[in-house]
């Protein structure tokens, strides 16, 4: 796998918009074309990236607005990581996995010329599928215990049967148990 490139398994024509494109029509060119994110071109020069997330937010965050006002490039990240077409696909992984990304833009003499992904890697190497897959449960695991400390934080939980008399009630987490309050004041 060493001696594969990313200029082998890149996907040459990414979608690209221009900097000025609003995010109306970013949202529908996703959609269309069935895509998470595009490129932000200017004469071949990369100068931004936009994704459903970035949308979503400017929804949320800047409602006032209108979507068909805001421009591509207003809303794109300022740093953008890529890769070379020479680099070996287990440098684009490596990249990938450091940086918790699922693609990256291929610039050669500071052009846009391509973009590789996780899936253009699956697709031309499916070994590699388990090496992803560890990536996606350490991710996973990672937000199941965020949620986990967040719950144990959480002094005052749903309504349910306590865990020392057995009584329907609202149940608080006190040493590891979920307890009624009178049960609660009793120790």
């Amino acid at each position: 796998m060493k001696r594969i490139v990313v200029a082998d398994v890149m996907t040459r024509e990414p979608f690209i918009v221009k900097p000025d494109t609003s995010l109306l029509d970013c949202a529908k060119q996703m959609v269309r074309k069935r895509v998470g994110s595009l490129l932000i071109v200017n004469k071949k020069k990369l100068i931004g990236f936009i994704s459903e997330k970035d949308i979503l937010w400017a929804l949320i965050k800047k409602s006032k607005s209108d979507l068909s006002k805001i421009k591509a490039i207003d809303i794109s990240p300022r740093k953008i990581a890529t890769i070379k077409p020479l680099n070996t696909i287990d440098e684009a992984m490596k990249k990938m996995k450091k940086l918790k990304l699922e693609k990256l833009p291929v610039i050669h003499d500071n052009s846009l010329v391509g973009i590789i992904t996780t899936k253009d890697i699956l697709n031309f190497h499916p070994e590699v599928y388990q090496e992803l897959e560890e990536f996606t449960q350490i991710r996973e695991e990672t937000e199941k215990l965020k949620r986990v400390k967040k719950a144990r934080d959480k002094k005052l939980s749903q309504e349910g049967i306590c865990e020392e008399c057995g009584n329907q009630n609202i149940l608080y987490r006190s040493e590891g148990m979920l307890i009624c309050d009178s049960c609660r004041n009793s120790k």
